[in-house]
């Protein structure tokens, strides 16, 4: 039986001559996705605000009845509840902040998550609750502290780590790479105001280590050309390095999409967000070893002698000049 090959072999594509265009969409689409964070924030979950929230679908109905349902709730004394349509356009999550004095009584969590949905049900008979979730504010300040130092230590650990294995300059183009894929993960989940709750930090540190194996593919295949190649030009060897990878580099990105894409559309609801940011990571990860981790080596100046100790350095130009081949370079 033949073997199937998305990428024939001996590909020869000129990646690094968009180098320069790519960084520069990158930038742009860096640059607006903190914009959007900061000025149109993130739709954080219940697990990040504290609070209650309940999913409800309304099973006869085409589209939620989101003004009544509002000034319905409003109306039973426990503050303006945030209604979103998430998914389809008949399912819904009610938001609401806790009632004073939860933290030390949970059972009013309870009383109000009883009256919401008993008020649901009887002024919709087609409503179905599909649960209820319910998180203190104390809980969900140290959620949301823990998970952004998880991404941060993730990353620095990851920096550290290329950096050993490799050189500060492969660290260096590791962490820009990270830093974009989660930048533009989190300008997506703004965008979309799709919610963004401990799942998604889950999604990011999948990304993460995603987007890391896949550059450290791609590095270690440079660092063995950058030995036996000392004569190529950089832009030209970092070209045969990625197209030496690409087979690999297309499966192994085709196969993690193909389950995420069923995930996003036929999946449950509760895991939706997480396999949006996985997919989207896939992606951006794929892109971003290939035109940020790559050329961001010739950006720090690196050549094909930089590893190369002094000593063996001198002697190899040594050689090469009594046998009449000029220094290497």
């Amino acid at each position: 039986m033949k073997l199937l090959k998305l990428v024939p072999d001996n590909t020869n594509f000129r990646f690094l001559r968009l180098r320069n265009f790519a960084i520069g969409i990158s930038v742009l689409l860096m640059i607006a996705s903190l914009i959007l964070v900061g000025t149109r924030g993130l739709n954080y979950g219940v697990d990040f605000i504290g609070g209650q929230m309940i999913r409800a679908t309304f099973t006869q109905t085409k589209e939620a009845p989101v003004s009544e349902l509002r000034h319905q709730i409003g109306a039973l004394g426990y503050g303006e509840p945030t209604i979103q349509r998430f998914g389809q356009e008949n399912q819904i999550s009610i938001r609401m902040k806790l009632p004073e004095g939860a933290d030390k009584n949970p059972e009013l969590a309870n009383i109000m998550a009883d009256k919401i949905t008993a008020s649901l049900k009887s002024n919709h008979k087609d409503v179905r609750v599909d649960g209820v979730d319910s998180v203190s504010g104390k809980v969900s300040s140290e959620l949301f502290s823990t998970g952004i130092i998880s991404l941060l230590a993730a990353m620095i650990a990851i920096s550290i780590y290329i950096w050993v294995r490799f050189e500060w300059q492969f660290g260096a183009g590791a962490i820009f790479a990270l830093v974009h894929d989660v930048t533009l993960t989190f300008g997506l989940f703004s965008l979309t105001q799709m919610e963004f709750d401990l799942n998604i930090i889950a999604a990011l540190l999948t990304i993460i280590g995603y987007s890391l194996n896949d550059t450290i593919v791609v590095y270690d295949r440079i660092r063995e050309n950058l030995m036996k190649y000392r004569k190529m030009e950089v832009p030209a060897l970092l070209d045969l390095s990625v197209n030496e990878t690409l087979s690999r580099t297309v499966m192994t990105s085709l196969t993690i999409l193909m389950p995420l894409s069923i995930l996003v559309l036929f999946g449950p609801n509760v895991i939706f967000g997480f396999a949006v940011a996985m997919a989207f990571g896939i992606f951006v990860g794929t892109y971003s070893s290939i035109y940020m981790a790559a050329p961001f080596l010739i950006w720090l100046k690196v050549r094909a002698d930089s590893f190369v100790p002094v000593n063996e350095g001198n002697d190899d130009n040594a050689a090469r000049m009594q046998e009449g081949y000029g220094a290497v370079v």
